[in-house]
């Protein structure tokens, strides 16, 4: 039965954050938990461009190599009402250099970071 599950589904079955990014930096897939953490809706944020919701961004960017050079590190990312969300991002689940998408999950860290901060 699993085999035939699109890829979709079962990434919204997942309640970890998760994001899908075209090579050209549109977003292609949000799960529910990951508009959840920035505030939008899923319909908003498909086709959104990477830099409308990463603050993070290293200075010249692609958005596969950009999702390279953050992946295992805190991000910030921009929720709607204008607040920064913290998040642990992973490397990208698609591993071939030829993969038209990076596929990656996040850890809202936003509040360890306050609690920690001195």
């Amino acid at each position: 039965m699993l085999k035939r599950v699109p890829a979709v589904v079962v990434l919204e079955w997942v309640r970890i954050p998760s994001l899908a990014v075209a090579r050209d930096g549109s977003i292609l897939f949000a799960n529910s938990a990951f508009a959840e953490m920035v505030g939008h809706r899923q319909d908003d944020l498909e086709g959104a461009a990477f830099s409308q919701i990463f603050n993070t961004e290293p200075a010249t960017v692609t958005a596969l190599s950009g999702v390279d050079a953050l992946s295992n590190m805190v991000v910030e990312l921009q929720h709607r009402e204008g607040w920064t969300v913290r998040a642990g991002m992973s490397k990208s689940a698609l591993i071939r250099h030829d993969d038209p998408v990076v596929l990656v999950t996040f850890e809202d860290v936003t509040e360890q970071l306050w609690l920690d901060e001195p």
